[in-house]
């Protein structure tokens, strides 16, 4: 964990909660700004859920923007479990618990080079994080946000990457809008023709190991946000390892969830 963050349990009221995709909903929710003002790109947060009183673990889930000044943390999410569905069934006005900041997030890479974000499915929201982050240093972005389908395409966050000036590149499986393929297949092209100096990723596993081999194999540095089983959040349960290349293991949610990318043991 960030030694400058400190977790701790906070309370939060849900303001938007709405489905965005095909099984994509986005929330809005409103927390204290000891919490919302010590979030950093890429860390995450341990939501409670209520409605099921045997589910004692809480939902680690990134997050898209913190809004200091607004005290607000918008999420978006996949509803794929009973905890997840169940979030998605909380209205604006309820309230529940919190645990954050936690994990450590993106690092500002040391080239002002272009960089590189590619998102697949629910990594888009912690990789338009890391766009702001990027745009903010005043380092130029291209972005590769991959999906299944069309139907699954969180449009707020390809419509924030174009509002910081971002170059947005769309891939979907199945050919339904974009490139008609993977986002590997994207990647390969542009570090093939242009000189980038980073690569920051998220999504599915096998999609990040892709690029991860595609970065090394140009020699261009690489950060991938993994996703892992993260039960406690504190390192405690050791449910969240991550094996790395020179051996031995790291917890996904103390050392990570952002990890260079070229450590990792994919």
């Amino acid at each position: 964990m960030n030694p400058e963050s400190k977790a701790r349990l906070f309370n939060f009221r849900v303001q938007e909660n709405e489905r965005v995709a095909d099984g994509i909903f986005r929330l809005l929710l409103a927390a204290p700004y000891e919490l919302v003002s010590a979030l950093r790109p890429g860390m995450f947060l341990n939501l409670a859920v209520p409605g099921n009183p045997a589910h004692l673990t809480r939902v680690p889930l990134s997050f898209a923007k913190a809004d200091a000044e607004a005290c607000t943390v918008e999420i978006v999410y996949a509803a794929v479990g009973d905890a997840t569905r169940r979030l998605s069934l909380m209205s604006p006005g309820q309230e529940s618990t919190v645990v954050g900041p936690l994990g450590n997030g993106w690092w500002l890479p040391q080239s002002r080079q272009r960089a590189i974000v590619v998102a697949g499915g629910v990594g888009l929201p912690p990789v338009v994080a890391a766009a702001r982050m990027l745009r903010e240093a005043g380092l130029d972005v291209t972005a590769v946000v991959g999906a299944q389908t069309e139907a699954k395409l969180w449009q707020g966050g390809l419509d924030a990457l174009d509002a910081m000036g971002v170059e947005v590149y769309v891939a979907t499986d199945d050919g339904t809008r974009g490139y008609h393929g993977f986002t590997t297949g994207v990647v390969q092209e542009l570090l093939s023709v242009g000189e980038f100096g980073s690569v920051l990723t998220c999504g599915p596993t096998p999609m990040m190991a892709g690029v991860a081999r595609l970065a090394e194999g140009a020699g261009v540095p690489c950060q991938a946000s993994l996703e892992r089983m993260m039960t406690c959040g504190f390192g405690a349960c050791n449910t969240c390892n991550v094996a790395m290349r020179a051996g031995g293991y790291k917890s996904c949610c103390m050392d990570g969830p952002v990890f260079d990318a070229g450590e990792v043991a994919w």
